[in-house]
C-alpha cells in the first residue's frame, strides 16, 4: 500500500510524514516534491511532482494507493493545480483521495474558502473516494508576528473580538496521518479546529505575561491594518488579504467547538500558551 503525500518538504507536509513513519512502513511512504534534492532528509522515497506540470503529475503517481492532496501555497492558482492532480490521480488509479480544505469552506467569508469550495466540487465529480479535512487556522500564523509585537510594543491586527479556534501545525498533521492511513475516513468531511478558542486580545495578554512586558492588541480597521503591513513589506495584494482573513475572523469564521481534532488524534491539541512559549523560547 503506497501512500503519497503531496507538498511533502512544507511545513505542513513534513510533519505528516513523521507521524506516518509511526504508523506504517517507510517504504509504503512517497514524498511527492517539487525539489527532490530538499526531500532527502525525510527518509522515504521521493518523487518530483509539480502541480503546474500535467504532464508528468500521472507519472509520478504511479502506484500510489492513496493520496493526501495538501493544497497548494500559490493563492489564486489553487483550483487549476488542484485539478491536474485530480485528473492526473484518475488516470493513474488512485484508489482515494483526502485533501486539506479550509475550516467551515462553505459558509467562510475568508477569501481563501472559494478555490478549496472548488477543489472539493473536483473531487466530488472525480470518481474517487474521498475525505475532506477542513483545517482551522494554525496558531503559528499569528505567533509569526510576536517579534514584530514585542519591538513595536503592541500587537494589531483586525480581528476584533472574533474567536479564534487555532491548533499547532503538527496537531493538524497528526490529523492527516491519522486518516490517510485507515480507510475507515473514507467519505467523510472533518472540521477540525483547537480545543480552545481565544481573542486577539488574550494572545496579546499570554505574550504579555510569558515576555514580560506590556503588549497590549490594538484592533484597527481593515485598511489601516492592511496599509502597515505593506509599510514592512509585504506586496499590497498578501497585506490586503491578510487583513480580510482577520476581517472574517472578527465575524467567527475561524471558530469551531466540534473538538474533532483532539478526537481523531486521540489527545487534547496543542494550548496556545505552549505555542507562544514555544515562540519565546
Amino acid at each position: 500500500m503506497k501512500i503519497g503525500i503531496t507538498g511533502a518538504t512544507g511545513q505542513l507536509g513534513s510533519l505528516v510524514i513523521e507521524h506516518l513513519k509511526s504508523k506504517t512502513a517507510s517504504e509504503n511512504i512517497v514524498a511527492l516534491v517539487r525539489n527532490q534534492e530538499k526531500a532527502a532528509g525525510l527518509g522515504v522515497e521521493s518523487r518530483s511532482f509539480d502541480y503546474n506540470d500535467a504532464e508528468t503529475l500521472k507519472q509520478s503517481l504511479s502506484g500510489i494507493d492513496y493520496l493526501l492532496l495538501i493544497s497548494s501555497s500559490e493563492v489564486g492558482q489553487r483550483a487549476r493545480q488542484h485539478k491536474n492532480v485530480i485528473e492526473a490521480a484518475k488516470e493513474a488509479g488512485v484508489k482515494w483521495i483526502v485533501y486539506t480544505s479550509l475550516l467551515h469552506a462553505d459558509t467562510s467569508s475568508l477569501s481563501l474558502a472559494g478555490e478549496h469550495l472548488e477543489t472539493e466540487a473536483l473531487l466530488k465529480d472525480a470518481g474517487i473516494p474521498v475525505t475532506i479535512l477542513r483545517n482551522g487556522w494554525y496558531t503559528e500564523n499569528y505567533l509569526g508576528s510576536v517579534d514584530s509585537a514585542l519591538k513595536a510594543g503592541a500587537f494589531i491586527g483586525s480581528a476584533g473580538e472574533g474567536k479564534i479556534s487555532s491548533a499547532a501545525r503538527n496537531d493538524f498533521a497528526e490529523a492527516a496521518a491519522v486518516v490517510i492511513s485507515d480507510p475507515k475516513h473514507q467519505g467523510k468531511v472533518y472540521e477540525l479546529a483547537g480545543d480552545e478558542s481565544y481573542t486577539l486580545s488574550d494572545l496579546a495578554k499570554e505574550i504579555s505575561k510569558q515576555a514580560g512586558k506590556e503588549i497590549p492588541y490594538n484592533n484597527l480597521e481593515e485598511a489601516q491594518y492592511a496599509e502597515i503591513l505593506e509599510s514592512v513589506g509585504l506586496p499590497a495584494e498578501f497585506a490586503q488579504a491578510i487583513a480580510g482573513w482577520d476581517v472574517s475572523a472578527s465575524k467567527g469564521d475561524l471558530f469551531d467547538n466540534s473538538k474533532t481534532l483532539s478526537e481523531l488524534i486521540q489527545r487534547p491539541t496543542t494550548p496556545m500558551r505552549e505555542s507562544v512559549a514555544q515562540t519565546l523560547n
